[in-house]
């Protein structure tokens, strides 16, 4: 399945997106995308009930707006350096274990939404990413068993300020959480329809090809990550682990080159579908 929120701001419903592109409105399934769905094995109860109720429900407005995939997360995981090539460019050494750090809820965002320059910014980033979505709560899970804690995977942009994340205080976070720095979507698949280690992520800024490389050249792959993450948090449903960016970040360019207000973000990768973003002034 194709799990997506359709709608307004703050006032999305949930939706599906079927084979033939249409997109359904679930809202008389009576639940959102959230913590609550994810731990109650959600998706799995959607499908039974889609099987009864599927003809009952109306379509979407084709130009509905798409919000993030999942309501809020209490929390979203990020990983850094999780590519040989992408440690390179950005001359950080080659990590023994995965870095982790964490990005504000506050920062997630729809699939097309604008994305924001923050006050002050002159070093803001691109950076195309796999996430996952967490469905069983995780805790000392082994490698073995990681990929039974997966609910789904979809699309994220770690969008960066460099100077708020290596200049202001050398750690990630500052610079990593301003509003809409984490779009999410356009949807989340389900693991039935895809194989993490062979994901294929593409970036273009502006048209022109920046990033381009397969989840098969992480460092540490998605099982890896899910178990090692949970030996030092507990990761609940609804939970999002990004697992890393590739080379071609606009850092690793020299010159540098770092995102300005009127440039267009596109990115996407098979079975996860294409994002895309304007970037904008902040507002003074």
């Amino acid at each position: 399945m194709r799990l997506v929120r359709f709608g307004p701001p703050e006032a999305e419903k949930p939706g599906l997106f079927r084979q033939d592109g249409t997109l359904l409105d679930v809202s008389a399934f009576g639940e959102d995308y959230d913590e609550a769905f994810f731990g109650s094995r959600g998706p799995e109860r959607l499908s039974a009930w889609l099987s009864r109720h599927s003809g009952s429900c109306p379509q979407a407005p084709a130009a509905a707006r798409l919000g993030a995939p999942i309501r809020r997360p209490s929390k979203i995981v990020c990983v850094g350096h999780n590519y040989r090539a992408h440690a390179e460019e950005t001359e950080a050494p080659v990590p023994s274990e995965p870095v982790l750090f964490l990005k504000a809820p506050s920062a997630v965002s729809g699939p097309f939404d604008p994305v924001v320059i923050p006050r002050g910014s002159k070093q803001t980033d691109h950076e195309v990413e796999l996430a996952l979505v967490i469905g069983d709560r995780a805790r000392y899970v082994t490698r073995d068993r990681a990929l039974d804690h997966v609910a789904g995977y979809l699309l994220m942009n770690d969008y960066s300020e460099r100077e708020f994340q290596r200049e202001r205080g050398g750690q990630f976070t500052k610079g990593k959480s301003a509003d809409t720095f984490a779009p999410l979507g356009p949807y989340l698949v389900t693991p039935d329809e895809i194989d993490p280690c062979d994901v294929r992520l593409w970036l273009k800024l502006n048209d022109q090809l920046r990033q381009d490389a397969s989840t098969g050249d992480l460092i540490f792959d998605v099982a890896c990550l899910v178990s090692y993450t949970s030996e030092f948090m507990t990761l609940v449903p609804g939970d999002v682990l990004s697992t890393g960016t590739p080379s071609g970040v606009g850092l690793g360019r020299n010159p540098p080159r770092y995102l300005r207000p009127g440039d267009v973000v596109e990115y996407g990768a098979r079975g996860l579908g294409i994002a895309r973003q304007t970037l904008v002034g902040a507002e003074r």
